[in-house]
C-alpha cells in the first residue's frame, strides 16, 4: 500500500517529534479517525483511552486526532503501519485490496441484518479476521458497527438498479465497492470520504453511498437529498494498532490494550444505535427524501459480484460459514 505525499509529510513530522521527545516511551498513543469528535467510533476510542489511563495509573494514554486531521483513511493505515501513529479506525473497505479476506465483510447482500453481522464478527469468524493484519505491521483490536449503507444522489429518487444508469456515484477506494456500484448500473467514482461533500456540491459526482450517521455528519444530505434504502452493505469498521507500538508496551499493558478495546465494542454499539436513529430523524426533518427500493432487484443485479469473489475457494468457505451463522 503506497502512502500519499501528505502521509509521507505527516510521517516525517511525527518521526521527528517522536525522536525529539525525551520521554517518547511514555508518550500518549496517537489515534486517528476521519470522523468528527462526537462520532461513535471516536467516543469509543476516547473511552478506551480513559479506561487504559485509569487501569494503568497513567502509564498508557491515548491522544485522539479526529476529523481527518492526519489525512484520509488510506493515509491512516499507512501511517499506522509505519509507526508514525499508533492507532487508526478505518472502514473495512479501505482494507479490502491489501487484505483480501476482508472482502467477505464488504460484499453486497451477504448479511441479513445488523444482528447477523454482529454474530459473525463477535464469533470465531470475526476472531479469525482480526488475526489477518499482523503480516503487514498491524494488529486488529476490534470491529465496530458501520452499517447498513444506503445510496443517495442529487438527481432523483431511485428505486430500481436501472435508474442509476449514467449517475456518477462515489465509491470507497475498494475494488469490491467499484464492482458493486457498476453492477447496479452506476458509474463508480473512487474518492476519499472528505472529498465527497464538495464533489457533490460541484457535481463532480451525482451521489454516494454510506450509513445514516455519515450521511448526516458529513452534511452530504444537504446536497444529495434523494436517499434509497438499499441496505446493500453492513460493512463494519476496523480498529487497528501498530504492531511495533503495541510491542513497545509492557506485557501487562499489551494485554490490557487488547482487552479494553474488545470491551469498547458494546460501548460503541450503544452510541451507534442512538446516533443512527438521531441522524435518520435529523436528515428527514431537514428535507431529505428516503424511498424504499426493490431490494430483490438490487441483490440480483449484484449477484455477479459475489460470484466473482467467491471463485476463491478460501473466500467461498468463509462465505459458507457466514451464511450458516444464525
Amino acid at each position: 500500500m503506497s502512502l500519499s505525499r501528505r502521509a509521507f509529510a505527516l510521517a516525517g513530522l511525527a518521526g521527528v517529534a517522536a525522536c525529539s521527545r525525551p520521554d517518547a516511551a511514555n508518550a500518549p498513543l496517537k489515534a486517528a479517525d476521519v470522523h468528527p469528535a462526537d462520532y461513535p467510533t471516536v467516543t469509543a476510542v476516547g473511552w478506551i483511552g480513559e479506561e487504559l489511563e485509569r487501569l494503568t495509573e497513567g502509564r498508557v494514554r491515548i491522544r485522539q486526532y479526529p476529523s481527518g486531521q492526519l489525512g484520509s483513511e488510506d493515509d491512516s493505515i499507512g501511517l499506522t503501519r509505519f509507526e508514525a501513529i499508533d492507532i487508526c479506525r478505518v472502514s473495512v473497505a479501505a482494507l479490502n485490496n491489501a487484505f483480501p479476506q476482508t472482502v467477505l465483510l464488504s460484499l453486497p447482500y451477504v448479511y441479513r441484518s445488523a444482528e447477523h453481522i454482529r454474530s459473525v464478527i463477535d464469533g470465531p469468524i470475526g476472531h479469525d479476521l482480526l488475526n489477518i493484519f499482523e503480516g503487514r505491521g498491524l494488529i486488529g483490536l476490534a470491529y465496530y458497527d458501520a452499517g447498513p449503507r444506503n445510496l443517495y444522489n442529487v438527481r432523483k429518487p431511485v428505486t430500481e438498479p436501472g435508474q442509476l444508469q449514467g449517475l456518477k456515484i462515489r465509491a470507497p477506494q475498494s475494488d469490491v465497492f467499484l464492482d458493486t456500484l457498476r453492477a447496479m448500473g452506476a458509474n463508480p467514482t473512487p474518492l476519499g470520504f472528505s472529498a465527497t461533500f464538495s464533489s457533490l456540491q460541484t457535481h463532480l459526482i451525482d451521489g454516494a453511498e454510506n450509513n445514516w450517521p455519515s450521511y448526516q455528519s458529513s452534511r452530504q444530505f444537504e446536497v444529495a437529498r434523494y436517499l434509497s434504502i438499499t441496505e446493500h452493505s453492513y460493512l463494519p469498521d476496523a480498529l487497528l494498532i501498530s504492531r511495533a507500538s503495541l510491542n513497545r508496551l509492557e506485557a501487562r499493558d499489551r494485554e490490557l490494550v487488547i482487552d479494553v478495546a474488545q470491551r469498547s465494542v458494546p460501548i460503541m454499539r450503544a452510541a451507534w444505535e442512538t446516533r443512527q436513529a438521531e441522524a435518520r430523524k435529523a436528515v428527514l426533518a431537514a428535507g431529505a427524501q428516503a424511498v424504499e427500493v426493490n431490494r430483490e432487484a438490487f441483490a440480483a443485479a449484484t449477484r455477479p459480484v459475489l460470484d466473482k469473489y467467491l471463485g476463491s475457494p478460501e473466500l467461498r468457505a468463509l462465505y459458507d460459514r457466514i451464511a450458516a451463522t444464525a
